[in-house]
């Protein structure tokens, strides 16, 4: 029986004082991954950009992975459920998501 790492994340909220409906919030991982069978629902849009390391983000009625590596991004409209499904487990993963109401 192998180590189980715990997962390692840090959420740091930045409120922009002149757009009340935008949110930026930075996240560090370390070989984290979503609960099994849980999905995140948001109310807002997200557009992720992943600053450092690499992940997999599954979306809900797919079953192929969407990989992400630095630099990459996507936009994610509200309510589209998804889930991460693994990132790094040996260097950090950093994101950088903005959550925003509106039009996604």
């Amino acid at each position: 029986m192998g180590l189980k790492r715990q997962p390692i994340v840090i959420i740091i909220f930045c409120y922009l004082n002149l757009q009340r409906w935008v949110k930026v919030e930075r996240i560090v991982s370390l070989g984290h991954s979503s609960p099994d069978n849980e999905w995140y629902d948001q109310e807002e849009n997200e557009w992720v950009i992943l600053v450092k390391g690499s992940a997999g983000l599954l979306f809900e009625g797919n079953e192929e992975v969407n990989v992400l590596e630095s630099g990459d991004y996507i936009n994610i409209p509200s309510h589209t459920r998804h889930r991460v499904e693994w990132t790094d487990p040996d260097t950090e993963t950093v994101w950088l998501v903005i959550h925003y109401k509106g039009e996604g």
